[in-house]
């Protein structure tokens, strides 16, 4: 659960600095795209409009020599002027009247028609040559337009000159500069997204990997280290973590051998008090309470004993020097014999256990017999210690998906679903009052575990009335022929 959390955090620190990085950049290019195209659009309409007008009074004024003739001469001169209008492939000229209606044009089709349009009226009206862009009544086309007035030599508007021209090739090439701006903010777009990728890598990749290591820490992996790849902050947690890893290592290596030196030293002390405690046990002039204080040593003892043999265990686990003798097993045979050894002894304290022997025959198992009996011994010797005011211990084994699956419940208090994830952790002792090392299922985790197994401890569904341990152990296939 730590690492999916890690992982999902960091992912989430990836998408923030994308979408920062991203959105800014996007928002950039759209601006710069945007202005870009504005700037170009302005640009080329501006060099339309004052080539036009250049154009449009340069011809006004030539024309305006043909104004003091009579109107017949104006208008042939007006017509010869557009037959000969050189222009004609790419601009329309039009000669418009004082009504605002095209007498003449060199396109033939706009004549009679009225523009009625701002350049046309400023050009008529004012006397200034205007300039105008919109879209053609008649087909929709976008063109622009400038006129300029046609003033007699006494200063009278008799008309006015108008330059049309279409849109669409200029339009045509802003579109292009505009895909083009698109296209290179695109390019951009990719390289910030691509290089942030990258960068970010460098970033979150050797989080994860940190994140990684310090589970593996603290679940018990001490003095794991971890490669330090850039000479950087992060490097710099590296070798914070990995002498955080070093000094827990050895801080758990004293412990262990610490340990291993007093439980060694105990074993003879012990041994000498039990073996004078049976011996004075059977001595007929000890009695009263004299001979209940025997028994209490000889049982006090014994649970002595047994907590030195866990923590040798213990040790032995924690220096690598733990090995299985693995061989064909009928786990059945084991479990059966280990209920019939321990549920002797639990008669003697009133509790019975309840086996109930499966229905079809169990496959075998690649494991070591004496191991998985400890197993079964010290769950059921916790499910007594815990479970005695009820008197009795549940005891199953079935096979189900290629696993042998064991259960023992016993009908105690359970365990408080807080302490639930932390009871198979070493030294977890909980708020139990029974005394105890806080090992023996840590050790059962260990020897599980090497048998590629799973150990699950839960609440007995009706509320805390009891504790189920699941013991599930591989089926034995062909292929498994080492542990």
């Amino acid at each position: 659960m730590g690492k999916i959390l890690g992982k999902k955090h960091l992912r989430g620190l990836k998408s923030r600095w994308l979408r920062s990085g991203i959105l800014l950049t996007i928002a950039i290019v759209i601006l710069f795209t945007v202005a870009f195209s504005l700037g170009i659009r302005s640009y080329y309409y501006s060099a339309v409009r004052t080539g036009l007008e250049t154009k449009a009074q340069s011809a006004a004024n030539f024309f305006t020599g043909y104004l003091s003739r009579t109107y017949s001469q104006y208008y042939q001169s007006a017509y010869r002027y557009t037959e000969g209008f050189e222009d004609k492939d790419i601009l329309e000229l039009q000669f418009i009247n004082t009504r605002g209606v095209v007498e003449v044009s060199s396109y033939g089709i706009s004549s009679g028609t009225m523009p009625d349009t701002p350049d046309v009226a400023a050009a008529l009206n004012d006397g200034i040559t205007e300039s105008w862009h919109g879209r053609r009544s008649a087909t929709g086309e976008r063109i622009m337009a400038v006129t300029s007035p046609l003033v007699s030599p006494n200063g009278a508007v008799l008309g006015a000159m108008r330059y049309v021209t279409s849109l669409r090739l200029v339009n045509r090439q802003i579109g292009r500069m505009s895909a083009l701006a698109a296209g290179v903010g695109l390019v951009i777009i990719l390289a910030v997204v691509l290089s942030n990728l990258y960068f970010i890598r460098t970033v979150t990749e050797p989080l994860v990997e940190l994140t990684a290591l310090a589970h593996r820490i603290s679940e018990g992996s001490y003095g794991i280290q971890a490669q330090k790849k850039f000479d950087d902050e992060i490097g710099d947690l590296t070798d914070a973590i990995n002498e955080m890893s070093a000094k827990i290592g050895e801080s758990e290596k004293v412990q262990t051998q610490f340990i291993s030196t007093v439980s060694h030293e105990l074993r003879t002390p012990l041994t000498a008090i039990t073996g004078w405690a049976e011996t004075l046990a059977y001595d007929d002039t000890i009695s009263g309470d004299s001979q209940r204080g025997i028994a209490i040593i000889s049982k006090e003892s014994g649970r002595l004993t047994k907590m030195v043999e866990e923590l040798l265990e213990f040790t032995r686990i924690q220096d690598g020097r733990f090995n299985l003798n693995v061989e064909t097993l009928d786990v059945a045979g084991e479990l059966e014999e280990a209920i019939y050894t321990y549920g002797n002894l639990m008669k003697q304290e009133g509790m019975t256990v309840e086996y109930t022997p499966p229905d079809e025959d169990i496959p075998f198992i690649l494991g070591d017999g004496s191991r998985l009996k400890q197993v079964f011994l010290n769950i059921m010797d916790n499910a007594a210690k815990y479970g005695r005011a009820a008197g009795r211990i549940l005891v199953t084994i079935g096979a189900a998906g290629g696993w042998v699956v064991i259960r023992f419940r016993d009908f105690g208090p359970g365990i408080p679903p807080e302490e639930l994830p932390f009871v198979k952790k070493k030294f977890y002792k909980g708020s139990g009052k029974e005394r105890g090392s806080g090992i023996g299922l840590s050790v059962c985790e260990e020897i599980i575990a090497r048998h590629k197994g799973k150990l699950e401890l839960e609440n007995a569904a009706d509320g805390r009335t009891g504790l189920i341990v699941t013991v599930m152990l591989p089926v034995m296939k062909e292929e498994d022929l080492t542990i």
